[in-house]
């Protein structure tokens, strides 16, 4: 396939790295330009490019930026991308660290990713928000492994979902579906699944384990 990845942070890189090896035609982008990625460029054989040009073509998008930086993507981000894109976003609300208050989830109660879905003005499928980006390098494990780690998966185009949760099982992991956009609040940061290393069934009682208030500590 060919997937376009915005940010080459942790995760961003790590996920070009892995799909690169595993035979995806790679663009990758950040905010500071093509010309600072050249060593991961020639480390994975990926694409540097800006971020307009990363979506072109795309069948799968991964945004991993931080969240006070999704507003400032470019206009028709998607436009040029292949009909049917799958938008993996992988992101958190960190207020007090990062992000700033963002009354529209604070007080008008939007999930992280819905919140994201408006200004991108696009559905996106919330995944790798609470998975370490080390694991994916070190513990893909293959189907049917008993200590084969699940990621939760939440979005409503049920299209984009599968085509994630085939992607991410290519990767290496099991997958648990967490429902809808609106329930992506169950992984978003601190909740029990949040950077949880289980198996499905762990993952799946995490997920209902969890309480839609937000905690002090991630509030703004």
């Amino acid at each position: 396939m060919q997937i376009g990845i915005i940010g080459a942070g942790n995760i961003g890189g790590n996920l070009t790295r892995r799909l690169t090896a595993l035979g995806h035609d790679v663009s990758v982008a950040n905010s500071r330009g093509p010309h600072t990625l050249m060593a991961l460029a020639e480390e994975t054989g990926a694409t540097p490019v800006t971020v307009e040009e990363a979506p072109r073509g795309a069948e799968i998008v991964v945004i991993t930026i931080p969240l006070k930086a999704v507003p400032d993507l470019p206009s028709g981000l998607l436009d040029e991308a292949a009909d049917g894109v799958a938008v993996i976003d992988t992101g958190n609300y960190y207020p007090r660290e990062r992000d700033g208050r963002i009354a529209a989830i604070e007080d008008d109660g939007l999930t992280e990713s819905r919140w994201t879905e408006r200004q991108i003005g696009h559905p996106v499928v919330k995944a790798f928000n609470g998975t370490y980006a080390q694991d994916i390098l070190e513990r893909p494990l293959p189907p049917g492994d008993p200590d084969r780690m699940a990621l939760p998966v939440a979005g409503d185009d049920e299209p984009a979902k599968r085509k994630v949760r085939d992607l991410i099982d290519a990767l290496g992991f099991d997958t648990v579906d967490a429902g809808g956009i609106d329930d992506s609040w169950r992984q978003q940061p601190d909740t029990p699944v949040y950077g949880l290393r289980g198996g499905t069934e762990v993952v799946t009682k995490a997920l209902s384990a969890a309480s839609p208030e937000r905690t002090p500590g991630f509030s703004g």
